[in-house]
């Protein structure tokens, strides 16, 4: 019997996360390009917000000059219902290794809440991914991969409630 570590054996992922904002700029921050360049890794997103719709997620300037592919997730909306969910395929491509592990698929859930609070839930299904789940787990932040989901949403949070994105987020 083989055994592996929890980050890796988790095939969905639940992060949620509660940010003083309305649904409406919570949606705006995830799905248009103004909002995903200033938070998380940085880069630039479009969406084709219908059903069968394309989603791509671009590198970052820097990302390129170490190397990266253009596109660094790609997919398709399955099911887009503004502000309240999202539901993607994910296949994430700046790393061969990880893009064999094939698409995944991605929820945001947008729940307001009481005092102007909004619950923002994200749940990856990673089945078949044990990689790419270590990855957004935060289980490879200290090689120079980043904080994952948890990171992503934390800097989310700080840009929608403070208007600054965490101190140098852009420098993982």
């Amino acid at each position: 019997m083989t055994t592996t570590t929890a980050p890796t054996s988790v095939t969905t992922q639940v992060h949620r996360v509660y940010i003083k904002a309305t649904p409406e700029a919570i949606w705006d921050a995830i799905t248009k390009s103004e909002w995903t360049e200033r938070y998380g890794y940085g880069g630039r997103s479009e969406y084709d917000l219908r059903p069968g719709g394309t989603y791509r997620g671009f590198t970052t300037d820097a990302m390129r000059s170490v190397g990266a592919p253009d596109v660094a997730v790609e997919g398709e909306v399955i099911e887009t219902d503004p502000p309240r969910r999202l539901v993607l395929s994910w296949h994430f491509l700046m790393d061969p290794e990880l893009a064999a592990e094939g698409v995944t698929r991605l929820t945001y859930e947008i729940e307001p809440r009481e005092g102007g609070v909004t619950r923002l839930t994200v749940i990856h299904d990673l089945e078949g991914a044990p990689k790419l789940s270590l990855l957004l787990s935060g289980g490879m932040e200290d090689v120079g991969a980043g904080g994952g989901w948890s990171w992503i949403l934390s800097d989310l949070k700080s840009l929608l409630e403070t208007g600054e994105p965490l101190a140098g987020s852009h420098h993982i």
